[in-house]
C-alpha cells in the first residue's frame, strides 16, 4: 500500500518576519500570522479538496534561513492555527448555545400563540377579523421559531468547516526550506 502524499501549500518569503503581524508584540513562536499570509494559506488549503494531509513548505533565502527566527516557523503556525481553531470552536459553541435560548424562546412564544387562538376559538365568532387574528398568531408563533431553526440547520455548518480546516491545519507538517541560489 502507497503512503498518501500530503496536499502541499508553499510559500516563498524574503524573512521570517514576513509571515507574521508586526504589530503583534508576542515572542515570535506565539505571534499571530501576518492577515495576507493566513489567507494565502487557508485558501490553499481550502483549494485542496479532500481531507488528506496537509504539508506547508516555507522557502527562505540563504541569510534568513540561517536566522534563528526561521527555527521557530513550525511552531508558530501550529500554535496560530490551533489558537484558531480555538477561537472558531467558541464561536460555534456560543452559536449553539443562542440557538437553544432562542429555541426556548420561540416555543414558549408558539405555545401562548396556539393558547391565544384557542382562547379565541372559543370566544370570538368565526368573523373575518377573527380568522385574521388567528393566522396572525400563528405565523408569529412560527416566526418565532425561524432563528433557532436557521441556526440548527444552517448557520453551525460553515463555522464547522471553519474548525475543521483549522484543526487540519494546525496539524500539519511544517517544512522550512533554503532557497535555492
Amino acid at each position: 500500500m502507497m503512503p498518501i502524499s500530503p496536499n502541499l501549500i508553499e510559500v516563498h518569503l524574503r524573512s521570517a518576519e514576513q509571515l507574521f503581524n508586526s504589530l503583534d508584540p508576542s515572542p515570535f513562536h506565539e505571534r499571530d500570522l501576518d492577515d495576507e499570509a493566513e489567507r494565502y494559506i487557508v485558501g490553499w488549503a481550502r483549494e485542496l479538496r479532500g481531507t488528506g494531509p496537509l504539508q506547508l513548505v516555507v522557502t527562505l533565502p540563504a541569510a534568513a534561513y540561517a536566522a534563528a527566527a526561521a527555527q521557530h516557523i513550525p511552531d508558530a503556525i501550529h500554535n496560530y492555527f490551533n489558537y484558531r481553531a480555538q477561537q472558531t470552536r467558541q464561536d460555534l459553541r456560543e452559536l449553539l448555545r443562542i440557538g437553544w435560548r432562542s429555541l426556548a424562546i420561540g416555543l414558549v412564544v408558539l405555545l401562548a400563540c396556539f393558547l391565544a387562538i384557542q382562547y379565541m376559538s372559543f370566544s370570538v365568532s368565526q368573523t373575518t377579523i377573527g380568522r385574521l387574528l388567528e393566522q396572525s398568531l400563528l405565523i408569529l408563533g412560527w416566526v418565532a421559531n425561524w432563528r433557532p431553526l436557521e441556526i440548527f440547520l444552517y448557520d453551525w455548518l460553515p463555522i464547522q468547516r471553519h474548525l475543521t480546516l483549522f484543526r487540519r491545519l494546525a496539524k500539519m507538517p511544517v517544512e522550512v526550506r533554503r532557497a535555492p541560489e
